[in-house]
């Protein structure tokens, strides 16, 4: 009777095993789509010249540099300096944009995260580590949790944009971005921390992720023929990440504001005072 029994109850354990690997092969199937669909868009670092290049021993005494969580929006501005450089004579340029906010305008450091000149070469402008989210002074109401890329020069109407600076504004832009996963053609929402800005402090502003200065300030900058070319700049960027050309994400959900009381991380002598901050308006 006990071996007549075998046959079924072998039956039974094998109908258990065949579900079981029809389950694990489901299972083993569905994590490479689940993989895709949370597939990380990101570009690599190009590269980017230390601020040690151009403050040539011009460092001023200046508090420890403040640090946002991430980075999930960047703003493109032009310096209001001369075109006519050459670019060797970029480190120059820079360090008298430098010196003209700190002496000047008593700033602590460079308003700019990043400085780009005509051939492409990039700079690293406020200090603090260029992988690392470092609170700026570029666009008052909104330097925190977004980068200021610079461009050296003035890019009014009818100034060409130069080809090398823009494809390295763009590969600025993609890697930067990347690093929280957002879509350079995306809008997110920002909230304002001063007044000052386009938005009264504490508005929640929905802006485009890649945006001009005057996104998000009365100012001119970076000049008409810069931020005609900001469309362009986006796309690039996103191929950059490895996104399809075309396919945008609407809007990035995150809301990214003030992480403290006071504005845009210019620490300032004493002060602190972004009401100030003159190249707001300007660069």
């Amino acid at each position: 009777m006990l071996l007549g029994c075998l046959p079924g109850i072998a039956a039974a354990v094998a109908l258990v095993l065949c579900a079981y690997g029809v389950e694990r092969a489901a299972e083993s199937s569905a994590a490479p789509a689940a993989t895709r669909e949370a597939a990380v868009y990101t570009a690599p670092k190009p590269p980017i010249v230390s601020r040690a290049a151009w403050t040539a021993g011009a460092d001023h005494d200046q508090p420890p540099p403040r640090y946002d969580d991430e980075v999930v929006a960047v703003f493109i501005h032009h310096t209001d300096s001369p075109n006519d450089y050459d670019c060797a004579e970029a480190p120059a340029n820079i360090r008298s944009v430098y010196e003209g906010q700190t002496t000047g305008r008593d700033w602590d450091d460079i308003g700019y995260n990043f400085v780009v000149d005509r051939c492409g070469t990039i700079y690293e402008g406020r200090a603090g580590g260029t992988d690392r989210p470092v609170t700026g002074a570029h666009t008052q109401g909104f330097n925190h949790r977004s980068a200021g890329i610079a461009a050296l020069g003035t890019f009014t109407a009818g100034v060409p944009v130069p080809p090398a600076m823009e494809r390295a504004i763009a590969e600025l832009a993609a890697w930067k971005l990347g690093l929280s996963g957002t879509d350079p053609r995306s809008d997110v929402r920002l909230v304002s921390s001063n007044g000052a800005s386009r938005y009264a402090a504490g508005t929640t502003a929905m802006l485009p992720a890649l945006a001009g200065h005057s996104d998000g300030y009365m100012t001119s900058c970076p000049g008409a023929a810069l931020q005609a070319r900001l469309p362009a700049i986006r796309q690039r960027a996103a191929e950059l990440q490895g996104r399809r050309p075309g396919a945008r994400q609407q809007e990035d959900s995150r809301i990214a504001g003030s992480s403290g009381g006071r504005d845009e991380g210019q620490h300032g002598k004493q002060h602190g005072n972004q009401g100030r901050n003159r190249s707001q308006s300007r660069g």
